[in-house]
């Protein structure tokens, strides 16, 4: 899971275009002002030869030629600005132009990796998986409730209404969800439809199927020269935004992904990131395959949603 050098690489390429293109786009703003608006390029050589002869001054020993110049600079830059403005054009049209404006793309904060590096590295990810071919089906866009109808369309209706609660207030509620009942009746289509709307509006998500993600485990775990891949893996299992987890129970289950996946709940929970788990097994099937604090953690701590009904990919085959 975690990225090689070479993977690296190409998203810093990609930072890198980023900032080339922007460049460009500032350069060709400012070719435009400059030859339609050319008092703006006289206001700007005024300013550097402001500032050279109040530099003179200051090294000659005119203490005040420091407030002159911030006045005066003050007052070229409100002029530069209403120039601007009267010509129909934003105030900050000549700024600097970032696609990140927290990072100002460099892709770290104060040595920490801002949240649009996070997603860049989630994206290859998924793109190397594959999750993105799945989410052109399973998202809001794709909704239909033709395939429920009496308790099951209830049912899937409250379902619906959580996911788009839990998507609008992702930012300031904490919240956790789990889907389950039978096979086939929307859970992993949900599950797909949060991913996807969370993702586009750059929040870091991660999503396994339980046997892969658990097989993953597994391997950083045991192979002790794997040292940094596992703190790199569980640091992303543990902080991002929301870890969704799909098809729970369908792992091989035993002590090791028993106390792997109260880990990863406890984790999370303690850090307040949200989790979403979806899974064909019963509550009561939940709570004897897994031990009593994982079943005390998902029903204290997660919103529960059963889906019921005919398996949909069933119904689509007879149509």
């Amino acid at each position: 899971m975690p990225l090689t050098n070479t993977q690296y690489d190409r998203i810093f390429r990609q930072y890198e275009e980023k900032q080339r293109q922007n460049r460009l786009e500032t350069e060709c703003r400012r070719d435009y002002v400059y030859a339609h608006l050319p008092r703006y390029r006289e206001l700007e050589a005024e300013t550097a030869s402001l500032s050279v002869e109040q530099g003179k001054k200051l090294l000659f020993g005119d203490d005040a030629a420091l407030s002159r110049l911030h006045e005066s600079l003050a007052s070229l830059k409100e002029q530069k600005k209403q120039l601007l403005l009267d010509a129909g054009l934003p105030a900050d049209y000549l700024e600097p132009l970032f696609s990140c404006l927290d990072c100002r793309d460099t892709g770290y904060i104060e040595r920490e990796k801002c949240h649009c590096l996070k997603q860049a590295e989630i994206s290859l990810l998924y793109e190397q998986s594959g999750i993105q071919d799945m989410l052109k089906h399973n998202n809001f866009s794709q909704l239909s409730y033709e395939y429920y109808e009496g308790e099951s369309l209830a049912l899937f209706r409250h379902a619906v209404e959580t996911c788009h609660s839990f998507i609008k207030n992702f930012i300031s509620d904490y919240r956790n969800l789990f889907f389950y009942g039978t096979v086939g009746t929307g859970k992993s289509f949900l599950s797909g439809c949060v991913a996807k709307e969370l993702m586009d509006q750059g929040y870091s998500v991660i999503y396994f199927g339980a046997a892969g993600l658990f097989d993953l485990l597994s391997s950083v775990s045991f192979n002790p020269k794997n040292r940094d891949e596992r703190q790199n893996t569980y640091s992303d299992l543990y902080r991002c935004d929301l870890l969704i987890i799909d098809d729970l129970g369908t792992e091989l289950t035993n002590q090791f992904t028993a106390s792997q996946l109260f880990s990863l709940l406890n984790e999370r929970h303690l850090g307040k990131k949200s989790t979403l788990i979806s899974t064909n097994l019963s509550l009561a099937e939940l709570r004897d395959r897994y031990s009593d604090r994982i079943f005390s953690r998902i029903t204290s701590n997660f919103e529960v949603c059963r889906l019921a009904g005919e398996d949909i990919r069933m119904y689509r085959l007879r149509k």
